[in-house]
């Protein structure tokens, strides 16, 4: 995702940290609950820190992530769905692909050094073909990373996209082969999180403004081209978010005044205003598990 120079450090900076924090992982997932099935039907996770539920506080972060708000969702509308987490802090579209291993998983997330990502989802899934109810997807944002500084973001974007699309729709290929028709195969993209640039130091209102375009008009129409090209379903977390409201739409929002509306939105949903991190709030991560529900059939049993 775009991100500042120094909100990349910030996010480099707390990876380090928290990685002598974590547990080593098993491929245990949490436990099911009373009655669910001796086959039960496994959520796969796939992605970046997104999929893992990172935040920048060792306190919550990986506790609260999308995927536990999912199963709990699902769990009430009647499936016990058993999340499996193979997402990988720092993953871009190619290094799901291409890169061995992972330095930081999710709690319990499932293990893999030798493979990449994506052989060991893609493996997990085929071994447990008609066992699988669903499979989320959060990819892309860490490969425009670098648009944050560039003299051009637009035209930076514009540039890696098509790379991006074509990950994609590689891994997308390999997801479904090893699902078959069927499984609801959900992709996600960002909230704009560079929007906070509005108010967090050194702030530049003009880097927000060119964010917005740069997801509305770059990012996200090829990531959702290439999930529903391929089977799967694209969440846009960046309009649910709010980012596409006018930012001649203000609110007054403590401590920083009157600011756009889409601003506050994100300040919100992300610790971007506040600490120039990417990541969402727990808040912001229970809004993307909501929209990932909206977008499944009521029953996926």
């Amino acid at each position: 995702m775009i991100t500042s120079y120094r909100g990349h450090l910030v996010h480099k900076v707390a990876l380090l940290a928290l990685a002598a924090l974590v547990p080593a992982a098993s491929l245990l997932v949490p436990n099911e609950t009373a009655g669910a099935s001796s086959s039960p039907n496994y959520y796969v996770s796939i992605g970046d820190s997104y999929s893992i539920g990172y935040q920048p506080n060792p306190a919550v972060s990986l506790r609260f992530g999308y995927t536990r708000y999912v199963v709990a969702a699902e769990r009430q509308r009647g499936t016990n769905l058993t999340l499996v987490n193979f997402g990988c802090a720092g993953a871009t579209t190619s290094s799901v692909l291409n890169s061995d291993g992972c330095v930081l998983r999710a709690i319990n997330g499932a293990p893999y050094s030798t493979v990449p990502q994506a052989t060991a989802a893609t493996s997990f899934i085929a071994a447990h073909r008609g066992h699988i109810g669903l499979i989320t997807i959060s990819i892309g944002g860490n490969d425009v990373t670098k648009c944050g500084t560039a003299a051009s973001p637009i035209s930076c974007v514009t540039s890696a996209v098509p790379q991006v699309a074509k990950n994609i729709t590689t891994l997308l290929k390999q997801v479904r082969t090893a699902a078959g028709n069927g499984v609801p195969i959900v992709g996600l993209t960002y909230p704009d999180v560079i929007l906070g640039a509005w108010v967090h130091p050194p702030t530049s209102k003009a880097l927000a403004a060119l964010s917005v375009a740069a997801f509305r008009l770059a990012l996200n129409p090829i990531l959702k081209r290439a999930y529903e090209d391929n089977g799967g379903t694209f969440v846009d977390v960046t309009a649910a978010t709010g980012a596409y409201t006018p930012l001649t739409h203000t609110v007054v929002y403590p401590p920083y005044g009157r600011i756009p509306v889409a601003v506050a939105k994100v300040c919100t949903y992300t610790w971007y205003c506040s600490e120039g991190n990417i990541h969402p709030h727990t808040v912001g991560y229970q809004f993307i598990a909501k929209l990932i529900v909206n977008a499944l059939p009521k029953n996926l049993g």
